[in-house]
């Protein structure tokens, strides 16, 4: 099943469109069979589960961060992730600058924006993403490459579309400033349920799970 529905969606999605697995409680065995298929990036929520995947897949795809990252949890995550999609301050971003230049890493990140200004949401408000970037981009263990919005989790995916045009418009403003190690290359919008809407916004990663793997139980 995992196989036919990656190939399904891999051959709907529009040309610069990529497929990111979003892997949060899956098995090895799942990501793996999502690889096979052809999926390129895997995006994990929580670092123990990632470790777990991690031993037994190994990097045959990229890993990215989406979920909400603890400072003390930084170091490990420097190690196995290729990309943290979920920077949303001052603080993390100079932690995982900290933990990279221990290792000799220069770590990309996207910005995450709260779009929806949902008090129970990660990611900075779309007003303050300017400032932050500028703030962080002299860091030199860490590449900001773009930006990524949650929107809402489920209902209609129409009622995402806001949330997708606010994120953009600040993508595009960013592209037109020559920020210093700022390249707005990456804009990772949508979910199962929204990411068409997303990608009709200018998302250039979508993030699909239960689309992938099947419902969570």
């Amino acid at each position: 099943m995992i196989k036919q529905n990656v190939t399904k969606l891999l051959g709907e999605l529009p040309a610069g469109v990529t497929l990111e697995a979003a892997a949060k409680t899956r098995t090895a065995e799942e990501i793996g069979q999502a690889i096979e298929a052809g999926v390129k990036i895997i995006g994990e929520n929580y670092l123990q589960e990632a470790e777990r995947a991690y031993e037994i897949v190994g990097n045959s795809a990229e890993w990215h961060f989406i979920g909400h990252l603890q400072s003390n949890k930084v170091k490990k995550a420097v190690n196995l992730f290729d990309m943290i999609e979920t920077v949303d301050s001052v603080a993390i971003a100079g932690e995982i600058d900290k933990r990279c230049a221990q290792i000799n890493k220069v770590m990309p990140v996207l910005i995450e924006i709260n779009s929806g200004r949902e008090k129970q949401k990660s990611g900075v408000f779309p007003e303050e993403a300017e400032q932050l970037i500028r703030d962080i981009s002299d860091l030199a263990h860490i590449k900001i490459m773009g930006l990524m919005t949650m929107g809402p989790f489920s209902g209609d995916p129409e009622d995402a579309r806001p949330y997708f045009v606010a994120t953009r418009k600040i993508f595009e403003e960013l592209k037109r400033k020559p920020i210093p190690n700022v390249e707005m290359k990456y804009l990772s919008m949508g979910m199962t349920n929204s990411y068409k809407v997303a990608i009709e916004e200018g998302a250039n990663i979508v993030r699909i799970g239960s689309k992938i793997f099947g419902e969570r139980y």
